[in-house]
């Protein structure tokens, strides 16, 4: 068997695999990148992020063109769904980016192989492509397999009428009742889409509340917003059962009647790519949950030589904290001092309106017993969000009582995931609120909310009520 050499070699062309390539490369390495999909991009790109963006863009433009644009004088009638063509466009967005990774590849210079990969000892990696088999020797090799939808006990997913987030982007038709299991981020964004669309859409969720592990504020918020757009939402409901009962989904919860429906949405959650990649190998084991663990200042694994990122770790599975790792690991690689300050990840749902936030919630405060000072601008008393005529949300800062520093940003409200990076910024460099406050920010823009909320945080607010 043919052996090829690489200074560095990444199994998964993902956000993490295919960034850490390329930095490799711009660091002066000889740099590959192997993935068992025929594109590269990993699931955000391909089956993720990308196509589900597109498809909440879409939706959106399609559900306000009906409902909300007499209020801007325009007058359309006999609006009507063209629901292939906006699944056309969904795969041409993706297309398009995924052919920009070969492009980036070829201008960095990183050798990518489309085959499976798996490790044979600590410098070797096997690879299976459709009419080739060879090896790769690395002194460094990276694992960053990424990870994929949860499976739950009791729901049997037959790819179609039951499945997961994948399944859930390429419907053919619109489903007029659509069950989704979960009330997370991919369940809110994938049920808002499919209820602009038409749907009927019913929200299943164990907890109390939807979103968990975000500012409970900002979930009760968006719960009531999302309600009244038309979304029905269960909460404590454990799911017991669900599967396809005479071409119709029966979805059967602890202590309630049956849910008869035409398409169930499995969203509870994503589980680590750790399996039949040769862990074992090479001696390398996984936590409880098949996360790998690391050193999280170089991300090497307990085998000199082999790292593992993003997704395969575990902490917020997020494509840019994926990003982020990758260039810090192969950073550090090159001997550069770099670090991550897992802090400041900012998170966003891209519901309409948008949730962002970044750093900690008042929840969190609370239990750690820090003393913080609140400060909230809203949305209704913004000249731009009136404009925009979405005026529904909030920005909220919170500040270290005794420092004053900015320790928590949560924002509910029209392109919040734009105005977070803003927030993320000013924790990253130790502001505080009265830094941002003290920083003039164009009007009339929907970034004057975080002013405003800077300012109140202080009490002294020029524009609210």
């Amino acid at each position: 068997m043919k052996t090829i050499e690489h200074d560095v070699v990444v199994l998964g062309g993902g956000p993490g695999g295919y960034v850490a390539a390329i930095r490799a490369a711009q660091l002066g390495m000889n740099a590959a990148c192997i993935d068992e999909n025929a594109k590269f991009g990993g699931t955000c790109l391909r089956v993720g992020c990308i196509p589900s963006k597109a498809l909440l863009e879409s939706s959106h433009i399609y559900h306000d063109t009906k409902t909300g644009l007499s209020n801007h004088g325009v007058i359309a009638n006999n609006v009507q769904l063209d629901l292939a063509a906006m699944m056309k466009r969904k795969e041409q967005v993706v297309q398009t980016l995924t052919s920009g990774i070969d492009l980036l590849f070829k201008k960095n210079k990183v050798t990518g192989y489309n085959g499976v990969g798996q490790l044979r000892d600590p410098n070797t990696i096997a690879v299976q492509t459709a009419n080739d088999s060879f090896l790769i020797k690395a002194k460094h090799i990276v694992l960053a397999t990424g990870s994929r939808p949860a499976s739950m006990r009791g729901v049997e997913e037959d790819g179609n009428l039951i499945g997961n987030s994948t399944t859930a982007l390429s419907y053919p038709a619109v489903p007029k009742r659509f069950v989704v299991i979960g009330g997370g981020y991919i369940g809110l964004e994938l049920g808002s889409v499919w209820n602009r669309l038409g749907s009927e859409v019913i929200v299943l969720e164990a907890m109390d509340r939807i979103l968990p592990g975000m500012d409970n504020e900002l979930s009760q918020l968006a719960q009531r917003i999302f309600a009244r757009q038309g979304i029905e939402f269960r909460l404590n409901s454990w799911v017991e059962s669900a599967r396809v009962e005479n071409g119709q989904c029966v979805v059967r919860c602890k202590g309630a009647e049956p849910i008869i429906c035409d398409r169930v949405l499995l969203a509870a959650g994503r589980v680590p790519n750790s399996q039949n990649i040769g862990l074992e190998s090479v001696g390398i084991e996984t936590d409880k949950r098949g996360f790998v663990p690391v050193d999280t200042t170089t991300y090497q694994t307990a085998v000199k030589g082999i790292y593992a990122l993003g997704d395969l770790i575990g902490g917020a599975m997020l494509a840019h904290k994926a990003m982020e790792e990758a260039v810090v690991c192969m950073e550090r690689i090159a001997g550069i001092h770099a670090h991550f300050n897992y802090d400041c990840i900012p998170a966003i749902v891209y519901t309409h309106p948008e949730i962002a936030t970044v750093g900690k919630t008042e929840e969190q405060l609370k239990q750690s017993g820090i003393e913080y000072r609140k400060g909230v601008g809203a949305y209704g008393a913004n000249g731009r969000a009136r404009t925009l005529g979405d005026i529904e949300g909030r920005v909220k800062i919170l500040a270290d009582a005794k420092t004053d520093r900015v320790i928590g940003v949560h924002i509910i409200g029209a392109r919040a995931g734009d105005l977070i990076a803003e927030a993320a910024i000013a924790i990253e460099f130790g502001a505080s609120s009265e830094d941002i406050a003290r920083s003039c920010h164009a009007h009339p823009t929907l970034a004057e909310i975080m002013h405003e909320a800077a300012l109140a945080v202080d009490g002294r607010a020029i524009h609210s009520a």
